[in-house]
């Protein structure tokens, strides 16, 4: 589903991508891949992916679907409208993070909710951060990613809001509040631990507002995202 959502974009995007640096070399604006094969691709992906995931049950199915249609229909192009595109992605961004549970039980409750919330404040901070280092690239295609379109103390600020929004709702089945989705205080006091290095490189962000500070800062993301599905997998285990 990801790949397909992936090809359709790139069929939307294809003469933007073709200005940026970052995506000049990709197959269709490179010359390497024809629209029409582009598109038999991303609706085989489409349809295999979608035979899958109801293969294992309906809901699954359901949600993937609603991924990908936000993501191609709505997403895509908004990029070039409105920063709040990046709000509007954040939902098909944060399903997959949800999915699992809800192919595990055939159930949408308060536990597959609170991963979607996890993953859906995260991804601002880390796409505001690569947005932010690749401030100028994007404008050639005329992307709109960063909140206020600056890059700025504003931004800054709204990327450590939401690090911490990210941090807390991580925390929050340590309270044992959200139904089957429990942690222990071992793995509550690690989240902590990767949440004040997230929060830090946000600050530092705001602090020294370089393109530097932008990168660490995104690849502390991806760790600390990264990180967090270890310790929320290793906890049932070991506790």
């Amino acid at each position: 589903m990801v790949g397909a959502s992936n090809v359709f974009n790139q069929i939307i995007e294809r003469d933007l991508d073709a200005k940026m640096d970052r995506t000049k070399n990709r197959p269709i604006p490179a010359g390497r891949m024809g629209v029409k094969t582009a598109f038999v691709i991303a609706s085989v992906l489409t349809v295999l992916g979608l035979v899958v995931l109801y293969s294992i049950n309906a809901q699954t199915a359901m949600f993937g679907a609603i991924s990908i249609f936000m993501y191609v229909s709505m997403y895509t192009p908004l990029k070039t409208r409105t920063p709040l595109s990046v709000f509007v992605g954040a939902f098909p961004g944060a399903i997959p993070f949800m999915l699992g549970w809800v192919a595990a039980t055939n159930d949408f409750g308060i536990e597959p909710g609170t991963l979607f919330m996890i993953q859906f404040f995260w991804q601002f901070p880390h796409f505001w951060a690569i947005g932010w280092f690749l401030f100028d690239d994007y404008k050639k295609g005329g992307f709109f990613m960063l909140p206020n379109g600056k890059r700025n103390k504003g931004t800054a600020i709204q990327v450590i809001l939401y690090s911490i929004w990210t941090v807390i709702a991580s925390l929050i089945p340590a309270f044992h509040v959200t139904g089957d989705l429990k942690l222990s205080v071992v793995a509550a006091v690690l989240i902590g631990g990767i949440g004040v290095w997230l929060i830090y490189y946000a600050i530092l962000l705001y602090k020294k507002q370089t393109d530097k500070a932008a990168k660490q800062l995104m690849l502390v993301s991806v760790s600390y995202i990264t990180l967090l599905q270890i310790i929320f997998v290793a906890d049932k285990f070991i506790r």
